[in-house]
Formats: C-alpha cells, structure tokens, sequence
C-alpha cells in the first residue's frame, strides 16, 4: 500500500540545461522518427540506413528497435493488446528522453495501433514527432517474411500476429509515406532525409 503512495512525494526537478542549449550544441534540433508498418515492410533496414546516413553526416541519432528492445527494457512484455500498449508506452517516453538531450531518435516499431501512435505523438511538440507509415502490401511483407513469422502465424505457432489475425491500423495522416514495394532503401532513406531538411531539423 505504501509503494502506491509515494508518487505523491515525486517532484521534478529543473535542470539548468535545457533541451535548446543541446539543440545548439549539436547544430541540429532533437526529433522522433516514428517509423510504423506491418513486420517486413522494411523498418528496421530503413531505420539503420537512415541512421548511418545521419551519422554521416555528424548528426546525432539513435535506433530504438521492436526487436532488440524486447531484448532489454521490455522483455517482460508479451504481445497481448494490453503488453502492446504498454510496448509503445515505454517506447514514448524513452524517445522523449532522446529528443530532450537534442538526439533524432529513429523508432522501428509496428505500432499497429492509431490510438497508441496517438498517445505518443502527445509527448511531444508539433515539430518534434513525425510519423513515418512504411507502407508495403501484406502480400509483398510475407514473401519476404525475413523472419519467419508470417509462416507461423499461418501455422497457428504464432498467436494474434499483426496482419494475420491482429490488425493493423494504418496512420490517419502521417508526415510521410515510404513505399518500399516501389522504393529502394536509399530512396526510402533519401526521402525521410529530405524531409528532415525541410523541417528545418537537420541541414544538409
């Protein structure tokens, strides 16, 4: 009983740098890559692409990850609705931790829910958050099937698979749209780049 009230004596504290004086430091201003698409629409090779890219170009970045952050932070959630929730959830707030030291933090998550995507945006300012939809036909996701969970999920070894018997709600009104069944990596790289140079969060 006692844990669930100590909040209450939880108070934040100010810092005396604030996210402006990284933003200046690191000549480019920190902002979330929201990349979201069905599993092998190519998130995650887009997400190191464009990471490299970045860093290139001595921007400051990091790849938040759906696989290897279930490795670690998350790997006490399932993939119930409600573990999906709490996935995107934590994901949020550790992106808004990179976008506050002044990073571009790029996020490889399904996310196949626009409420939870929602949620997140929510953390952030407007110039802060862009939702990339990394679209590619169903189709096209499961021949590829880099991993093999589409074939398990058809199998029944893989229970309430996005796509499959889990749905996938595309993005409402994303910043961007990558069509990898008709864009190469680079292209798709080059397009998210560009935009961030139009946002004026990165120069090129």
């Amino acid at each position: 009983m006692g844990g669930c009230k100590v909040t209450i004596h939880i108070t934040w504290h100010d810092l005396t740098i604030q996210k402006e004086d990284r933003n200046r430091l690191n000549g480019h201003r920190g902002a979330v890559v929201w990349l979201t698409g069905l599993s092998g629409s190519g998130k995650s090779t887009i997400a190191n692409a464009l990471d490299y890219q970045l860093y290139q170009r001595n921007i400051r970045s990091y790849v938040l990850d759906g696989d290897n952050i279930r490795h670690g932070l998350n790997k006490d959630l399932g993939f119930s609705e409600k573990d999906r929730v709490e996935n995107i959830r934590r994901i949020g707030e550790v992106a808004k931790l990179f976008v506050d030291s002044g990073q571009i933090v790029v996020t490889a998550f399904i996310s196949p829910f626009q409420r939870d995507r929602d949620i997140v945006r929510t953390l952030f300012s407007e110039e802060e958050f862009y939702e990339v939809y990394v679209k590619c036909p169903l189709e096209t996701c499961e021949a590829r099937d880099p991993k093999g969970l589409y074939e398990k999920a058809r199998s029944g070894e893989i229970k309430q698979f996005t796509g499959i018997d889990s749905p996938y709600e595309a993005p409402e009104e994303p910043e961007l749209v990558v069509a990898t069944d008709k864009l190469t990596v680079e292209e798709s790289t080059r397009k998210i780049i560009r935009y961030l140079s139009e946002r004026e969060i990165i120069r090129l």
